[in-house]
């Protein structure tokens, strides 16, 4: 294509240059966690030639070497190449090709490291693009999603067992309802988390199925049968991870069927972490006019105008997280529009998409957990309520039938008198009242306590 100005302290060459100036959109490069992961694949192939004979053993050992450098870090600035690029990150890949085979060629003392017959042998951009796509996700969420769900399980999980003795006013439909305990709810909480984790680590595991090893269209063109399988073994080791080379080397690269699931997961704990924030933050409406059955730590002043004013900003952080997976998910289910016949050529925004999803929700059940829900006090206001509560003529249902019982909860909201003192007009004992509208009681299974009502 002709002669290419490349900058004097450019480590890439020509084919990256032209991308730079290709590509002049967003000025978003390809966060660390890809470049980390671009370049352990370029090592572990580099390995794996070497081992299998294709690959003299001082190119092989100084490619690998080389893109361990470029994997820890300190070569970031030579990937210049704008997210909206080509639609399989070929520019990218050929840009870590080029970096690589010059750091090579130092390493070697001149000796010249060609970057397509060397650093790429065995390799397309259309099987590495989205094995570091995968493996670089899968990373994402073993260590910083899982741990920051971990985290937030643990805090649920201490905040239930504290709160269990609490009986406060159930409500669904957001009406009052029968009795439950304040730990009851926090438990439904951790085990929501709990799934979450679950779901987490299938969307790990779904990404370490990689396409490595079907280079131009699957077919595994101009690469050694065993390069795949050699090369997943040696990320294996690098990451922790569990690769391993996909068996279906067609459907791998011609859809991105593995991320649209994975990111479905993360769009399912999103939206876990909306229920749970946002109960809280209803049950810490007030301090006066609201619910006021919790207390949230006070983290910030909430008002430019009102003084005293605290208001729940980090429940509001992380529902606007939330918003953006979510429409992420979108982004990324969009991204099999670019599935045509043998390769998708929407690889690199699915890419830097799912990872800001993951960083976001890590960071957010973190923050959750340490600022919100680590600090959460429970009120009087909850048990103060039970009392006046209309629904505890539920718990007169299995005596007095449902119709009068009805009777007594509508009358009880007309008079302003509450459930036992109906009762108690009705010729019940204060034995017979303590032992039917026992909160405690009716918070537990069972047929004494009556039907409860949806």
């Amino acid at each position: 294509m002709g002669e290419m100005e490349v900058p004097a302290d450019a480590l890439w060459g020509a084919s990256t240059q032209r991308a730079v100036i290709n590509f002049p959109i967003s000025g978003q490069r390809f966060p660390r966690r890809f470049i980390r992961a671009q370049a352990l694949i370029k090592g572990a192939a580099a390995e794996a030639n070497g081992e299998l004979g294709l690959l003299a053993g001082e190119k092989a050992a100084a490619i690998s070497a080389a893109a361990q450098d470029v994997a820890d870090g300190g070569y970031d600035d030579q990937f210049p190449i704008d997210v909206y690029q080509t639609g399989s990150g070929t520019s990218t890949n050929t840009n870590f090709n080029e970096v690589i085979a010059r750091l090579a060629s130092e390493r070697l003392g001149g000796t010249r490291i060609h970057p397509n017959d060397d650093v790429n042998l065995c390799q397309s951009s259309n099987d590495t693009i989205p094995t570091a796509m995968q493996l670089s996700a899968a990373q994402a969420i073993e260590e910083e999603l899982l741990p920051g769900l971990k985290r937030l399980h643990a805090a649920l999980l201490k905040k239930a067992d504290e709160f269990m003795p609490i009986v406060k006013t159930g409500r669904t439909h957001l009406q009052d309802a029968t009795p439950i305990r304040l730990g009851q709810e926090f438990a439904g909480y951790a085990g929501q988390v709990e799934e979450s984790i679950r779901r987490a680590r299938q969307a790990r595991d779904e990404l370490t199925i990689v396409p490595l090893g079907g280079t131009a269209v699957g077919t595994g063109i101009n690469a050694h049968p065993d390069h795949a399988r050699r090369a997943c073994t040696k990320l294996s080791a690098l990451t922790g991870l569990d690769v391993h080379e996909t068996p279906n080397h067609f459907h791998a690269q011609a859809a991105v069927d593995a991320v649209i699931a994975a990111h479905g997961a993360l769009r399912t704990i999103a939206l876990s972490l909306w229920k749970i924030a946002s109960d809280i933050r209803l049950m810490g409406m007030g301090p006066r006019a609201g619910l006021a059955e919790l207390a949230l730590p006070e983290t910030q002043p909430g008002s430019s105008i009102m003084p005293g004013k605290v208001n729940p900003v980090i429940v509001e952080s992380l529902t606007m997280v939330v918003a953006r997976v979510v429409g992420n998910d979108a982004t990324v289910g969009f991204c099999q529009t670019g599935s045509f016949l043998e390769l998708n050529v929407m690889m690199p925004v699915a890419a830097v998409t799912m990872l800001e999803s993951i960083t976001l929700l890590a960071n957010s059940a973190r923050n959750f957990s340490e600022r919100c829900v680590e600090g959460l006090q429970a009120t009087g206001r909850g048990p103060e309520l039970v009392e006046k509560g209309l629904m505890l003529a539920t718990a007169f249902a299995p005596v007095i039938g449902y119709d009068e019982a009805a009777k007594m909860a509508k009358e009880a909201l007309r008079s302003g008198k509450t459930i036992r003192e109906l009762a108690r007009e009705r010729g019940f004992s204060e034995e017979d009242l303590d032992r039917i509208i026992d909160p405690a009681r009716l918070t537990e299974p069972g047929l004494g306590g009556g039907p409860a009502g949806g």
